[in-house]
């Protein structure tokens, strides 16, 4: 075996959340194009028929499934489907997430709360169900941001808590179910990445921010795509409990 034949995800299957636009189709996409068959979850599930012909186009077969994260009924109900379609689930890439910009003080009861219930709770129940059913092998992904490491000159006291509880809550799943179960558990940390979320940012806020980013550019939603293929294949095996961040560096200025 080469070493690029680490990277192939023949015969598995993959669950990506959030798959209905921005970096959730290039997470699909890219696991296809190695080999996965994948479930796709969204709660805009007709814009999921694009992301199905993206799988389909890599000769890999799609299933998309209309989820809302934030529903324990809903998870479970994408995994069940997953395991009825394909007879196994191997990987979980945990994409769903909403971000806001509210002073802390103007933030809304209700506001911080649907953040956290789709950023941070929505995993966990993702995750729960598919630890039910994944067998030793098997991978899950969560995407935080820099956010839950750095600040970013925005109010984002609810995004940034979801995602750094998300790293928190990557930590103890490896710790449970690594060794018992065979099941590693990773976080990838992405800094900025052209999406409908950077969409909504402040005019000329992504040209400031650039200047706390060594490589000097936003990210390609293919370089974080790559990042994911690498901690669902042979290729990370030995590794688990980690947040890995693909910032272009900025979390280190």
């Amino acid at each position: 075996m080469g070493v690029l034949d680490l990277f192939r995800l023949d015969g598995r299957v993959a669950v990506v959340t959030g798959a209905s636009s921005g970096l959730g189709v290039a997470f699909a996409q890219a696991l296809a194009e190695a080999g996965a068959d994948v479930a796709l979850g969204a709660r805009r599930v007709e814009r999921l028929a694009d992301t199905a012909r993206l799988v389909e186009a890599a000769g890999r077969r799609a299933l998309p499934v209309a989820t809302d994260v934030s529903s324990p009924e809903d998870c479970r109900a994408l995994v069940d489907a997953a395991m009825a379609e394909f007879g196994h689930v191997d990987i979980l890439v945990n994409n769903a997430g909403i971000g806001t910009a509210v002073p802390a003080t103007k933030e809304s009861t209700e506001q911080f709360r649907e953040v956290i219930d789709l950023n941070l709770n929505g995993c966990y129940w993702m995750a729960q169900s598919c630890g039910r059913v994944m067998t030793p092998g098997s991978s899950i992904i969560n995407i935080s941001s820099v956010l839950g490491l750095t600040t970013a000159a925005l109010p984002q006291a609810a995004y940034a808590a979801s995602k750094a509880g998300l790293i928190g809550l990557t930590r103890d799943l490896a710790q449970q179910w690594t060794g018992r179960k065979g099941i590693r558990v990773n976080a990838i940390a992405p800094g900025f990445f052209a999406t409908e979320m950077t969409d909504q940012y402040p005019d000329g806020y992504l040209d400031q921010m650039m200047m706390r980013v060594p490589a000097g550019r936003k990210g390609d939603p293919m370089e974080l795509a790559a990042a994911v293929v690498f901690l669902a294949s042979p290729a990370g095996g030995y590794v688990t409990g980690q947040t890995f961040a693909v910032d272009g560096g900025m979390t280190i200025t």
